[in-house]
């Protein structure tokens, strides 16, 4: 898969909602019930960070879920890439991008969204033909301002910021344009799934999911 093949699938992928859920799991017995409230409020693509132990499993629960786009959040290697294709997932994140890493996606057919925190590094990113990137982490790195800023003489690039974003300052990302979505962990919070509130969870979702854009 080239940079471009990645990028044109990843605008699509930003493109299904205003907002993709950054999800960390605990428990993948959690995973399909998290994923049917989600996709239900109107979130279909969703990031499943491999943070914790039962990551690739929760993406083997999502992956069957109807409807639903898992993918992998938070590659940071080679391996990373192998085992998150396995498990089922469709995209994957990284909170920067290496050659390796980059390499890895492109063999492994893993369309990615490479993070990018300054304009050099997205201007390296956008040498190399990733038109879509992850802007990470937004708010310490300034927020939608810094955003927009490095959007003036970088048109070319358009982003899915996150790391800090939350209903509150959704808004000020997606009136950018060259913003396409945002993560956020909100719209799934522990307690809920802990509890398996779906319905509150597919609420939320609802909510994130209206979020002019």
């Amino acid at each position: 898969m080239t940079p471009a093949q990645a990028s044109e699938k990843n605008r699509a992928l930003c493109l299904m909602a205003p907002v993709v859920p950054v999800l960390v799991l605990d428990d993948a017995s959690k995973a399909a019930g998290l994923a049917r409230a989600l996709v239900a409020g109107g979130l279909p693509a969703l990031e499943v960070t491999l943070r914790t132990p039962a990551a690739l499993d929760a993406i083997r629960e999502m992956a069957a879920v109807e409807g639903g786009v898992v993918g992998a959040g938070t590659l940071l290697t080679a391996k990373d890439v192998e085992n998150a294709k396995a498990a089922g997932a469709q995209f994957g994140v990284s909170p920067g991008a290496t050659d390796l890493l980059l390499d890895a996606c492109e063999a492994n057919e893993l369309p990615l969204l490479p993070g990018a925190a300054t304009a050099s590094e997205a201007m390296r990113l956008l040498e190399r033909g990733y038109t879509v990137q992850k802007f990470f982490p937004a708010e310490a790195n300034g927020g939608a301002p810094a955003l927009k800023a490095i959007g003036a003489p970088i048109p070319q690039v358009s982003f899915c910021p996150t790391g800090g974003v939350s209903l509150k300052n959704a808004n000020d990302y997606l009136s950018l344009p060259n913003t396409l979505c945002v993560g956020g962990s909100w719209v799934a919070p522990k307690d809920m799934i802990a509890n398996e509130d779906w319905d509150a969870i597919t609420a939320l979702a609802k909510e994130a999911a209206a979020l002019p854009r």
